[in-house]
C-alpha cells in the first residue's frame, strides 16, 4: 500500500513526497527572499486592520503559505504525470 503503481516499476510512496516537497521548499526559500526584500512584514495591513504580528512570525508564515502553494503544484504535476502514464497504456 506505500507503493504507487504505475507502467514498469512501482515507486515509493516516500520518492513522490520528497520530489514533491523538495522542489516547493526551495521555491518558498526563493519566494520569501524576493517579496520580504520587497515588503516590510511590519506595514502588512488586512482588510484595513493592522496585524499585530512579529517579523518573525511573517516570515514563517509566509515561508509556510508559500510552501504549501509550491507542494500543491508539484502535488498536481506528479498527478498528471501518473494518470498521463496509466492513461497511455
Amino acid at each position: 500500500m506505500n507503493k504507487l503503481e504505475v507502467t514498469g516499476p512501482s515507486v515509493p510512496f516516500v520518492r513522490v513526497v520528497m520530489v514533491v516537497l523538495w522542489p516547493a521548499f526551495l521555491m518558498a526559500c526563493v519566494s520569501c527572499g524576493v517579496i520580504f526584500s520587497l515588503v516590510d512584514p511590519e506595514e502588512m495591513v488586512l482588510l484595513d486592520h493592522h496585524i499585530h504580528l512579529s517579523s518573525i512570525g511573517f516570515y514563517t508564515l509566509g515561508f509556510l503559505v508559500f510552501w504549501l502553494l509550491g507542494s500543491v503544484a508539484s502535488s498536481i504535476t506528479v498527478l498528471l504525470m501518473l494518470t498521463g502514464r496509466t492513461a497511455a497504456t
